[in-house]
């Protein structure tokens, strides 16, 4: 029986390829970023920043006018038209609207930042998906060629049986065999359509193709790693987003302490009594006393802002770990991949071996078979890692910006 060699190409695995390949298009990819809703809510409240900002320039006090019409009856006098008019407004006190500009930039620049987080977090919920469906295909592509390999096999050694030179037992060994791998190229090819529906789904504006491309080889030098690891943190928006809401709650805290001394009101107020015998005009001047809750709200802004300055120092701590976990994976899925890839070319030795000790006699049917079930287990094995590693490598690069997301 001539052996189950699987169709997979070795040689193809020693063609060092970029990790480009296997990806999809850049301005595709930048299209389908823009318009996954995680990324359009994000700018939405950049743009509720912006306004607020504006706001904030412009300050809270408006002109305020109050009137009032009196119709008086007064005896052996007679009735009287009286009317009064005011028109007031709140001064910001000196130091207000500058704290007030600084607090609306900041949360301009803040929204900017977490704006960008969220393309990046949809990038790498892109990746992850797109990886998921090229994992799934890898592994049905492994078990279409299995149960390739199996029903030529199987065709083989009906062909010797009816020649008497096999055992019906040897027929039904194949079979097994066949309808196992049958099997298995179902589920993987399921688990391939199932990837690419949730793919679609979650990003509808990337135009997928009808097969997944192959998974290309992982290859990155050990110097590029320490430099990517230095660019995520370099690049972080999370980092950014953090630093400027520390500035914004630290400015908020200094202006809630301003507002414990309350902004005065002056206004002109005009009026006209007993039918115009008296009239005057004159200014008004009003201020709120401050007292126990201004200061309870100076306060609560206060420790706002110390818990900003800590939450920046966890977004620092939290990307630290990222950057550091990215290259540690990077690195120990190559190592796994090249240790898978050193497994099949092991196997695929090996298979030699017993196809001819099968054809000599020495070697019994189902040992053949379950050398060729091992070759099958050890090219699964090398397409995940081989995935696994090209996701890991492909997610420091989102992570550091180098992909999708250059600034």
């Amino acid at each position: 029986m001539r052996a189950l060699i699987f169709i997979l190409p070795l040689l193809a695995l020693a063609a060092p390829l970029s990790a480009e390949p296997g990806l999809p298009d850049d301005a595709a990819i930048g299209r389908a970023l823009d318009e996954h809703p995680s990324v359009q809510a994000a700018r939405a409240r950049t743009e509720a920043a912006r306004a607020r900002a504006n706001g904030l320039r412009a300050g809270p006090h408006e002109f305020t006018f109050s009137g009032s019409y009196i119709r008086r009856s007064v005896d052996r006098e007679g009735k009287f038209d009286e009317y009064d008019a005011q028109v007031s407004r709140a001064l910001r006190l000196p130091g207000k609207g500058r704290l007030d500009r600084e607090i609306g930039a900041f949360g301009v620049e803040a929204a900017e930042n977490l704006a960008e987080d969220a393309r990046h977090q949809a990038a790498l919920l892109l990746a992850g998906h797109w990886f998921d469906w090229l994992s799934a295909s890898a592994q049905a592509r492994v078990d279409a060629a299995a149960v390739t390999n199996y029903a030529a096999a199987l065709k083989a050694i009906k062909r010797r049986h009816e020649l008497r030179d096999a055992a019906q037992l040897d027929v039904d060994q194949a079979s097994a065999a066949l309808a196992a791998a049958r099997l298995a190229a179902e589920q993987s090819g399921g688990m391939a359509a199932l990837a690419r529906s949730r793919l679609a789904n979650h990003f509808p504006a990337l135009p997928l193709p009808v097969e997944a491309p192959d998974v290309p080889m992982p290859e990155i030098a050990e110097a590029r790693l320490s430099q990517l690891r230095d660019l995520v943190i370099a690049n972080s928006h999370e980092i950014a987003a953090a630093e400027a809401e520390a500035r914004r709650m630290a400015a908020v805290a200094d202006r809630t302490s301003k507002d414990r001394l309350a902004d005065p009101s002056v206004g002109l107020r005009v009026f006209s009594e007993r039918g115009g015998a008296e009239r005057g005009a004159g200014v008004v001047f009003s201020v709120p006393l401050g007292g126990s809750h201004r200061k309870a709200l100076a306060q609560e802004a206060g420790a706002s802002a110390s818990a900003a300055r800590a939450e920046e120092q966890l977004a620092r701590f939290a990307v630290q770990e990222t950057a550091d976990a990215d290259v540690t994976e990077a690195r120990y899925r190559l190592a796994a991949w090249h240790r898978a890839r050193e497994t099949v070319e092991a196997q695929m030795a090996a298979l030699g071996k017993l196809r001819r000790g099968h054809e000599l006699g020495e070697i019994d049917l189902a040992d053949l078979l379950l050398g060729e079930r091992m070759v099958h287990d050890a090219f699964r094995i090398e397409a995940s890692a081989r995935t696994e590693a090209v996701r890991a490598i492909t997610k420091l690069r989102i992570d550091s910006h180098e992909l999708w997301l250059a600034d």
